[in-house]
This record gives structure tokens, sequence and C-alpha cells, in this order.
């Protein structure tokens, strides 16, 4: 019990400080427009026509895998996760009061732990990398996208550092397992994958 009171002040200790003090005015802007889906969906639609031009049929497969993934995800993350820690976000916590720098324009009545968020963008990012990266390098700027946007849940005050922590984790985790699944039984092409113009 004293290991997770310790966690938790950590937690709220690292909270207070990259929603409350670790702040700007542009980095107020950046981070509201970045976790936004219309900034980060046109990137995966683009990257499903980019599989699906290049690769054809393995491209399907990996198409297939990749929304499977992100369902898998979301459903650990958001159905099974929240309702069983049940635990308040940072804009609903009465502890946290006026505390709270909230910024976002909703505060969802969902429970806080694992950031959704995180948990499908990491999966994301582990899957393009276990399946494209060893084709070309430059895909793994892709857990760096992941990262900005499961912060940004922090900095406008709907996720505590932990549930983030937590959705990254098990993003990883499923993408890794879903890529390594793919890449035994189906693959891309052995060739290297076209580069990015």
């Amino acid at each position: 019990m004293d290991l997770l009171q310790h966690m938790i002040r950590w937690d709220y200790y690292l909270f207070e400080h990259i929603n409350g003090q670790w702040t700007s005015d542009f980095s107020d802007h950046f981070f509201l427009f970045i976790r936004q889906a219309v900034v980060w969906a046109p990137l995966y639609v683009f990257l499903l026509v980019y599989i699906l031009v290049n690769f054809k049929w393995k491209g399907c497969w990996w198409a297939c895998f990749y929304v499977a993934l992100v369902g898998f995800t979301d459903t650990i993350s958001s159905q099974v996760l929240k309702n069983v820690v049940g635990r308040l976000r940072p804009c609903m916590d009465p502890l946290l009061g006026d505390q709270v720098r909230f910024i976002a324009n909703y505060c969802p009545h969902s429970g806080s732990f694992t950031s959704s968020h995180a948990a499908n963008h990491f999966g994301m990012a582990a899957f393009i990398v276990g399946t494209l990266g060893k084709r070309s390098k430059q895909w793994r700027w892709m857990y760096l996208w992941a990262g900005s946007i499961s912060y940004a849940q922090i900095y406008v005050g709907v996720h505590f550092p932990f549930d983030v922590l937590g959705g990254a984790l098990l993003g990883l985790a499923s993408g890794t397992l879903f890529a390594r699944f793919y890449n035994r039984k189906i693959g891309l092409l052995s060739s290297p994958i076209p580069p990015l113009q």
C-alpha cells in the first residue's frame, strides 16, 4: 500500500507540473490542436491508402490488422480497464478542485485509467514500426507522434501521467504482438518499402 500511495503522490506531482507549471501560450494552443481527431486522423487514413497502393493484397491484410488493433486497444482501455479501475479524471476529481488548469473543450465522464488516446496511438506506432520499421527507419518518428498526443492529454487536464503511461504500455504490448503475428503469418514484400516523398 505504501508503494501505491507513493506512486499516486508522484502522479499528482507530475500532473501539477505538466498541467500547471510547464506551460505557455504557445503550448496551450499546440497541445489543444494536436489532440484533435481532425489533426491526426488524416495521417492514419493516408497511411492506409499508402500501404494499400504499394502492397496490394498484403496491404489489405495489413489494413485489417491495423483496424483490428485499434479496436482491441480501445476496447480494453475504454470498456474494460476504465470500468474496472474507476479512477476519476483530473477535471472531475473533487480532491483537486480548482487546482486543475482545464483547457480542453470537454471533460469526459468516463474513467481516467487508462488513457485510450495513449493506448491507441502507441499501439498504432508499435504496429507500424514493427511491420515497416525494418524497411524504413523513418517510421520510428511515430513514437514521438504518439508521445506528443499522449502528453497533450495530461497538459489539457483530462488525464494523469500514470493514466497515459498505462495506456502507452497497453498500446506498445498490443501493437508489438499484432506486428509479430502479422510478420509471421503474412509480412510485406521483401523489397524495401518506397520512401515517403
